[in-house]
């Protein structure tokens, strides 16, 4: 008996360590991931959507949507795809609100592409999907924070795209980029992702 429960021990702390390290180096590839910003142009720049309040862009959405305008006039790319649907009571969408910001510092429409309908990463990017297909678009950028962008990397790939991450400095916004909530969030998210796949996940976590 003594030498079983010290063998159930051992598995259980084994397995135990198991999960902890493959976490660890999950939470390193996040950390890494924001942390690296690749000079390759693209097709489209893909910005993530974010809250907007009544056609305001929140502070994160519009670090966001500043980078991919960044990224645009330094001609990284053509085209930005903006994202994100709206809330019960909402007047505009995230997309609409993000066009809108963009237009106003002269980005024409005709170079701007929405997806606008997503509450989640997933719903996004796989709604956003057929649209860059339709406009015979594969190699993207990925504007959004740090924390959140290997996981949004990672959905367009498993999406069929080839798909870059450009995060955004953090003198653009750094308050949620240093959130260990956020960050969790992330780890469960990009670790249980990777195993069953991101459109899993979603079905998972709903």
């Amino acid at each position: 008996m003594a030498s079983f429960l010290r063998s159930t021990v051992r598995v259980t702390l084994a397995v135990f360590m198991g999960i902890a390290f493959y976490f660890l180096t999950v939470f390193i590839s996040i950390w890494t991931a924001g942390r690296t910003n690749s000079n390759t142009n693209a097709e489209a720049i893909v910005v993530m959507g974010a809250a907007q309040y009544d056609g305001v862009p929140s502070q994160m959405l519009e670090s966001r949507l500043q980078h991919a305008l960044n990224l645009y006039e330094d001609n990284r790319a053509p085209v930005i795809a903006v994202t994100g649907g709206k809330r019960e009571g909402d007047r505009f969408t995230e997309a609409e609100t993000s066009k809108r910001w963009l237009t106003e510092r002269g980005v024409p429409q005709t170079a701007i592409i929405m997806e606008s309908s997503g509450t989640s990463t997933w719903e996004s990017l796989s709604n956003l999907a057929p649209v860059l297909q339709d406009a015979n678009i594969q190699k993207v950028l990925v504007s959004t924070d740090q924390w959140h962008v290997q996981r949004s990397v990672l959905s367009l790939r498993e999406l069929g795209f080839s798909a870059t991450a450009s995060p955004i400095p953090n003198g653009l916004w750094n308050g949620v980029v240093r959130s260990p909530v956020k960050y969790a969030k992330e780890i469960f998210g990009v670790g249980v992702g990777r195993i069953v796949g991101f459109k899993t996940l979603l079905s998972i976590t709903g």
